[in-house]
């Protein structure tokens, strides 16, 4: 039966419809289609549908089933991104995983104590009272329930001992007992050094009866006898204490016995005054103070302490009875008759024992100190009976006027509220006592005692939180787990529990819970496992430190039969998943037993059987089976060969395409683990000889590769992942790496790897390199110049006969006989061997020593590391680096380089600059992009020696890498900058950058996983808030006919030295956001002129920033910053002064031309669909899926030149147009298949900005060139011209669409502005006027307007940027 069906009752979320047993622990997603909007009634529109005419025969059927007329309304779009457990600081923090601390260590020792021997001493002196000891007549008589004048005194001497041993049996019945009857004090003595010899180093009990001595002096001394019983003996508690030594406790059952407890407190204060902290382990229970005698009411015995702490059952119900409406009526006799066993839960004895337990468990964890309640009731079992009875026994002689005392101290406890629930309970039974006495047959009906708590507990669920009082029905709880009946329920309101947060399995810890679950994984009921897997899940979240426990017991065995089955959902298998993870994450004895348990096949196999159409292909799911797979085989020989026997790499590669980048990272984690680099402790040598050499050169190359087809991914968690797996292969290969980076960079104009080929996609329809991902199934080949490769419409290497053609440029001694690991003289150099590139992937698997091949693609792991090094992710940067270090890069200098300047390497070539490798570098080389303006300068090794032919791909010996050998005069390479806090050895791998994808994903089940993650109230509000605005502001503009926009109502100095590059204005707030060449921002207030924040958008500014989006404007929005070399970053707290916090950073272009030497990417943001698109120094457009944040899309032109201008509709998801430098417009829609809809050229130049016509039925595109004139073009057909504007003569440089009202804009360098409404009408003429009085503007470098109002912002190269209204003031 699933989970979900049977959580009902327990407000475990299930739906009938769609799977959702655990509320809030499916990976939500707030993307949604790109047309899905809010949608809002309006009366009106700046369109008519009655304008719209039939698409042109050229026009796509499918856009045009797209483009459909929709009544005039305003929208808001609902999709949300950028807002996931990944983007919540992770440049700034390192997440720690499940604790090491030992929580669970600290909440169940695992050197649990036991009472072994027990001392039973008995001065009764029957017959003879003692002489300070003046007794009632009559008084209390019984001792053990024996009355010791019921025969003679010897046999009842010696029937009450026997009787005190039984008692004791019933709580400890495996410890040795020895009982000594009025003894003397060398018989005491004897008796305790031979319990102590008996007992090793486990506890021993000390019982001492003195009803028949003298009271205690106040030195602290007990009474005996001499030989003869003619004296009182004394025998000191510090005596004492040296015979039994520790650990030891100590029950006192005299009056005045709290003298006994004063004199050894005194003697522990001065053992510590003397000799330090003392670590004895002794316990103290007394009958009473030092100033009290025992009560001799005759309705109690005389033993009425012993009788407590050892019948407590029989003792608690005479008491109850004799102060309950059953005083008169009840017949005591009947007490001694309850049927039953204390053992056996179904019952009445037994029920009334297990109830007992719980309440006075649940006394003593609501009360003590969570320390001491472990020491005295989880610790030892005898212990923990003794001091349950001992709560009792406060409760009972506290009524009698006399209060035991214990070392160490309990708070009282006798006024508890739990009480009156006991009472209650025992009243209940007793109803009940006089049929099942009569009738044994009778039928016994439990108390509703469990079930009525566990409402109790029901109830604080719903109601308590953290900050109020912890429940304190939690240990009942756990006394429930041990019911049939009950078990289920519990375990259910525990997950409930447990699911509130770290501090609540910390309680649940603290109770005692952690060794009752591990005791039910050796159930075999099918409905506990669903929820025991939670349960599980939420202890391991919190603390790793039961995977010893787990694996001693063979318990994983339990998750891994729950990871196989097919009932379960997926993320129910996820959790198993993870309890696997955390049962192998450093631990060998768990690999060994779970790869014997075949871990293995498991994964691999429900990975090959995930498919879209399949319930498994849960996100979560797939993520924590990659996880596990990489800590089962993490520096784990065998498991490794395990994982390639079976094709693992191949399994795993398609997860680098998921649409989750935590899947990506986890599979990422995953090969990356199965690199081999020689850290295993558990093997003596290197790698095993009799291994197909071969076969590992095969899979090391297909994981390598696919490595390298995500070193571009749009997630920097998963770019960082790269970078730890790279860092793992290249101290594996470092030798190799190092040759390749040497001679990459080497000053010769001929050498060998100058020449090495670029790689390219087949069949891309494009006439150069394109710029997208490797992709692991595309064919790469191999090339010098991509130009000089073009057969037809199509790049291709030219072969013949199974050899690479003379006619090719391949075809040249340098690359065709040499490489640079091996010289001309190599007998291994053969020209034939690159007719083999052309492979699945690119690499042929087949080859024995690929040599050529091999260098290929060490140099195509070399500029993946030098991406990474660059990558606009900090934390992903610092990563590369260290990679880079490895191979012998070292950083030498970073400072930050200004646009126009730069700084070559006396060693780097300046000839003909190296083709880029597509998706891996974007310039002729790493030094080279962004213009060959790189702000780090490295150090890289010259070429090493020769290196034996007959390596191949195989690894380097890991000894080979010593940071004191890089130092040595005949290699010269650099030093490695290491990790400061690693060895210096290479003993272990610590030094190498630590992956983080493990601990990130452990976060998500420390936190909630049962309840939705709703919207607060507050945020709700600002939304609804924000949306009236909006709404109201969307009206004001389609209904309002401006007539004048020239107004300034704001001028900001914004001290750029280089002027403003881009701004933008904030929708709900007076803000005005800029940005200058420098990638400096800068936040103004426009209503009270104050700056909010400034700061840098990276520490190494070179081109400049291209435009700046919101992104999530209706909620907490996040600035979308694009720089012009393709980078993009986005950050959150922008507006608050030094708390800016990065969200996200990536490369969002890919490739760029042949040659050329800067960048100038455009991109535009559409909330709608959730897209950035994005171009620049190529034809192709790329989308990039910002909830995935995975390049999607790469759309491809039949243009030659490059797109200098985009834009997206703000209604049609998908749907946008593009500018070329040709002056061509082109209109696509990437949710048709054909995508290109519609082309025009209708300018002559550079087309500076497009925009499409505002509304919900735009039937008109905007576009303005830089010669000055702008077209309203018809969007169903581009080639014809509605309108033409010749707004400025040859030097427009901005322009700008409202996305509500009826304006355009546009800006030329001749600092001039003019506004047009749609009808061509001009609005506006802002101009620079030499008057002082007049407002002064430079030229015009940037123009946006305010998303929901009219109001223009204008930045100028002069550092100014203004503020123009209409010539009424809007009200804001």
């Amino acid at each position: 039966m699933a989970l979900g069906d049977l959580m009902v009752e327990s407000r475990f979320s299930v739906s009938s419809m769609a799977y959702n047993p655990l509320e809030g622990f499916a990976s939500s997603r707030n993307h949604v289609n790109g047309d899905d909007m809010m949608i809002m009634s309006s009366s009106s529109s700046i369109n008519n549908s009655s304008n719209i005419c039939d698409f042109p025969e050229g026009a796509s059927s499918s856009y045009a089933a797209v483009m459909t007329t929709t009544s005039s309304m305003a929208y808001l779009p609902q999709t949300l991104v950028l807002c996931e457990l990944r983007h919540d600081g992770f440049e700034e923090s390192v997440p720690s995983g499940p604790s090491n601390s030992g929580l669970i260590a600290k909440w169940w020792p695992r050197d649990r104590m036991k009472t072994g021997c027990v001392a039973l001493v008995l001065c009764l002196n029957i017959s003879v009272d003692p002489p300070d000891i003046i007794k009632i007549s009559p008084c209390a008589r019984m001792e053990c329930w024996i009355d010791p004048f019921s025969m003679i005194p010897q046999k009842a001497l010696e029937t009450i001992g026997r009787a005190l041993t039984q008692q004791y049996e019933r709580w400890q019945p495996r410890a040795r007992y020895k009982i000594s009857l009025d003894p003397t004090v060398e018989e005491v003595k004897k008796l305790c050094t031979t319990c102590r010899k008996y007992a090793k180093s486990e506890r021993v009990l000390f019982h001492y009866n003195g009803h028949g001595v003298p009271k205690p002096t106040a030195n602290g001394e007990i009474w005996l006898f001499n030989k003869s019983y003619t004296q009182y003996i004394p025998l000191p508690i510090s005596e004492l204490d040296s015979w039994l030594k520790t650990p030891s406790i100590y029950v006192f059952d005299c009056s005045s016995a709290g003298m006994i407890v004063n004199a050894f407190m005194e003697l522990q204060d001065c053992t510590i005054s003397t000799s330090g902290p003392s670590t004895r382990d002794c316990i103290l229970l007394a009958a009473c103070e030092a100033h009290e005698c025992l009560p001799q009411s005759v309705e109690f015995p005389a033993d009425m302490f012993t009788s407590c702490l050892t019948t407590p059952i029989k003792m608690a119900l005479r008491w109850f009875c004799s102060r309950s409406l059953l005083h008169e009526s009840f017949d005591y006799s009947l007490i001694d008759k309850i049927p039953g066993r204390q053992t056996d839960r179904k019952t009445l004895l037994g029920e009334l024992n297990w109830i007992f337990t719980a309440v006075t468990d649940t006394i003593a964890w609501n009360v003590l100190p969570h320390d001491l309640f472990q020491r005295l009731f989880r610790q030892d079992l005898l212990v923990a009976s003794l001091f349950r009875n001992y709560l009792l026994a406060e409760r009972i002689m506290r009524s009698a006027n006399c209060s035991p005392i214990s070392y160490p101290p309990l708070p009282s406890t006798h006024q508890h509220h739990m009480w009156d629930t006991w009472d209650m309970a025992a009243e209940i039974c007793l109803a009940q006592l006089p049929n099942l006495v009569e009738d044994p047959n009778a039928e016994f009906l439990p108390s509703p005692f469990f079930t009525e708590q566990l409402t109790a507990f029901e109830m604080w669920l719903d109601h308590g939180s953290e900050h109020k009082k912890p429940p304190e029905q939690l240990p009942i709880v756990l006394q429930v787990l041990l019911s049939h009946c009950h078990r289920f329920r519990a375990l259910v309101l525990l997950g409930r529990y447990l699911d509130m947060g770290p501090w609540a399995v910390d309680l649940a810890l603290s109770v005692g819970i952690f060794p009752y679950i591990l005791k039910l994984l050796l159930t075999t009921t099918p409905e506990l496992q669903q929820i025991l897997v939670f349960v599980w899940t939420k202890i391991l979240a919190l603390d790793k430190a039961c995977q010893v426990d787990l694996v001693k017991d063979g318990e994983q065995t339990y998750f891994i039969r729950f990871l196989d089955s097919v009932e379960a959902y997926p993320e129910q298998r996820a959790m198993a998943a993870f309890i696997l993870a955390v049962i192998v994450d450093g631990h060998r004895r768990g690999q060994e037993a779970c790869t014997e348990a075949g871990l293995i096949h498991v994964c691999l196999r429900q990975l090959q059987g995930s498919s879209p159409n399949e319930a498994q292909n849960e996100p979560l799911f797939l993520q924590w089976l990659c996880l596990c797979l990489g800590k089962l085989w993490e520096d784990f020989t065998e498991a490794q060969m395990t994982g390639l026997q079976l094709d693992a790499p191949a399994i795993l590669a398609p997860l680098l395409l998921e649409p989750q980048p935590e899947v990506r990272a986890a599979a990422i984690f995953s090969l990356g683990t199965v690199l081999d680099i020689g850290f295993d402790t558990s093997r003596d040598g290197l790698v095993d000889e009799s291994c197909n050499a071969d076969e590992k050169i095969r899979d090391e190359v297909g994981i390598v590769k696919s490595l390298l087809s995500v070193v571009s991914d749009g997630s920097p968690l998963v770019r960082a992942e790269v970078a730890v797996a790279l860092s793992r292969f290249a101290f594996g290969h470092n030798k190799q790496l190092k040759s390749v980076a040497a001679a990459y960079w080497k000053p010769q104009s001929n050498s060998v790897l100058t020449s090495l080929p670029s790689f390219v996609i087949k069949g891309s329809g494009s006439g150069h390199t394109t710029p997208t991902h490797y992709v692991p199934q595309g064919t790469v080949v191999s090339s010098t110049i991509a130009p000089s490769l073009r057969v037809g419409n199509e790049s291709q290497l030219v072969v013949r006969d199974g050899r690479v053609s003379t006619s090719s440029p391949l075809a040249t001694p340098g690359i065709m006989h040499r490489s640079p690991l091996s010289d001309d003289s190599s007998p291994h150099s053969d020209s034939g061997m690159l007719n083999d590139s052309v492979s699945n992937g690119g690499l042929n698997r087949t080859r024995p020593r690929p040599r050529p091949l091999d260098n290929a693609l060490y140099l195509q792991c070399v500029l993946a590391m030098c991406t990474l090094a660059k990558d606009p992710s900090p934390r992903v940067a610092s990563l590369g680096r260290r990679v880079l270090s490895i191979i012998g890069i070292e950083q030498v200098a970073a400072k930050s380089v200004k646009s126009g300047g730069g700084s070559v390497r006396p060693c780097e070539s300046t000839s003909t600059p190296n083709p880029s490798l597509a998706g891996l570098a974007r310039s002729s080389s790493w030094f080279e992009l962004n213009g060959g303006h790189f702000p780090l300068t490295f150090r890289t090794p010259p070429v090493s020696p020769p290196i034996p032919s007959d390596l191949g791909m195989r690894r380097v010996c890991s000894l080979e890498f010593r940071p004191h050998l890089m130092n040595s005069p005949d290699s010269g390479l650099a030093d490695p900058r290491l990790d400061s806090d690693g060895p210096s050895g290479v003993s272990e791998p610590s030094f190498l950058p630590q992956s983080t994808i493990y601990n990130w994903s452990c976060g998500h089940f420390s936190k909630p996983l049962l309840t939705a993650a709703d919207d607060s109230e507050e945020i709700i509000a600002r939304r609804e808030e924000r949306e009236k605005m909006a709404l109201d502001h969307i009206l004001k503009c389609q209904h309002s006919s401006v007539s004048k926009l020239h107004n300034q109502i704001a001028s900001w100095d914004t001290k750029f030295e280089t002027g403003t590059n881009a701004a933008l204005l904030q929708p709900f707030l007076p803000v005005v956001i800029a940005a200058d060449e420098k990638e400096r921002i800068r936040v103004w207030n426009y209503e009270q002129a104050t700056l909010l924040n400034s700061f840098d958008n990276h520490d190494y500014p070179d081109q400049g920033i291209s435009r700046l989006y919101l992104v999530n404007e209706l909620y907490e929005s996040l600035l979308l910053v694009a720089s012009k070399d393709g980078n993009i970053r986005i950050w959150k707290d922008y507006m608050s002064k030094g708390h800016q916090k990065l969200v996200t950073a990536f490369s969002s272009v890919q490739g760029n031309r042949p040659g050329a030497r800067s960048v100038n990417t455009v991109v535009d943001w559409q909330q709608q669909s959730g897209y950035l698109f994005t171009s620049g120094g190529m034809s192709s457009i790329m989308a990039w899926d910002m909830d995935k944040e995975q390049l999607v899309n790469t759309i491809p032109s039949t243009s030659d030149c490059s797109i200098s201008a985009l834009s997206v509709s703000h209604v049609h998801g998908g749907h946008f147009g593009a500018g070329y430098v040709d002056g061509y417009i082109r209109l696509f829609d990437i949710r048709t298949p054909e995508m290109l809809v519609g082309a025009a050229q209708p300018h002559n130049q550079r087309v500076v900005g497009i925009g499409f016509q505002p509304g919900l039925e735009p039937s008109k595109i905007f576009s303005a060139s830089q010669a000055g004139d702008i077209q309203f073009l018809d969007i169903r057909n581009l080639k014809h011209t509605c309108l033409t504007i010749d707004a400025h003569q040859g030097s427009l440089t901005a322009f700008a669409v409202h996305r509500h009202a009826s304006l355009i804009a546009s800006g030329s360098a001749k600092q001039v502005i003019k506004v047009f409404n749609m009808e061509g009408r001009q609005l506006g003429n802002i101009k620079y006027y030499p008057t002082f009085m007049a407002p002064k503007i430079g030229a015009v470098s940037c123009l946006t307007f305010h998303p929901y109002q009219v109001l223009l912002a204008a930045g100028a190269s002069d550092a100014c940027v203004s503020i123009y209204a209409d010539e009424i003031s809007p009200s804001r």
